[in-house]
């Protein structure tokens, strides 16, 4: 298995690697390092990193093109849905609702629902890398969720953090254990799953004011 490091200097196009390296597993034959090394290592990687911002930013505009295209299908519409799938993460099932609870209840203008014909996926495995999102930016995402990871920090702020990027916002890993974004930064004590009155904010903004451009693309 490559360390965090390695892995994503040749990702394919993941998103939320922030998280991934700051809450990345660890080889099998190394020895576990503490959570607050774990995260200083993924400040050193991942932070700033404008490889990684344009991934978050592909997954976003590929998930409100998705969305957009089907509002032009449908204008009556009278909300902004943006709609996933659970089968290939059964595993996270309940993680994934209240991950859906906390957003929907978070910000107005845009919901997560579970459907079919989704926008984007969730899907479960065992990664090097840990989780994260990952988009072909034409429309086909998903967020994968590390079994190891989730073990070691609160599962559903891992799952709450890579919806962040479906939604919008990009990795800010030295901020605080109230800043959902800042992923795995604050080392595995934080349980914090709700984003702050300013990612709320800055969601809500995107899909207010970023949603009549993609709409307009999407028909044009």
């Amino acid at each position: 298995m490559r360390h965090p490091r390695t892995a994503v200097m040749s990702a394919v196009a993941g998103l939320g690697l922030g998280l991934a390296a700051a809450l990345g597993t660890t080889p099998a034959v190394a020895a576990a390092p503490s959570p607050a090394s774990t995260a200083q290592a993924g400040y050193a990687a991942y932070a700033g990193s404008s490889e990684n911002a344009k991934a978050n930013k592909a997954f976003f505009d590929a998930v409100m093109k998705s969305v957009a295209e089907k509002r032009a299908a449908n204008p009556g519409a009278a909300a902004v849905t943006v709609v996933y799938s659970t089968t290939n993460a059964p595993s996270f099932r309940s993680q994934i609702a209240s991950s859906t609870s906390i957003w929907n209840s978070s910000v107005s203008n845009v919901k997560l629902q579970e459907g079919s014909n989704p926008d984007f996926t969730y899907r479960e495995g065992n990664d090097s890398r840990g989780s994260y999102a990952s988009t072909n930016g034409h429309g086909s995402g998903y967020i994968f969720l590390d079994y190891a990871q989730n073990r070691q920090y609160n599962s559903t702020r891992v799952t709450a953090h890579e919806t962040g990027h479906v939604l919008g916002l990009p990795d800010h890993y030295t901020g605080p254990c109230s800043e959902l974004m800042s992923g795995g930064g604050p080392g595995t004590s934080c349980t914090n799953a709700y984003p702050n009155s300013t990612e709320r904010s800055r969601v809500n903004t995107l899909w207010q004011n970023g949603f009549a451009a993609a709409l307009a693309r999407a028909t044009s």
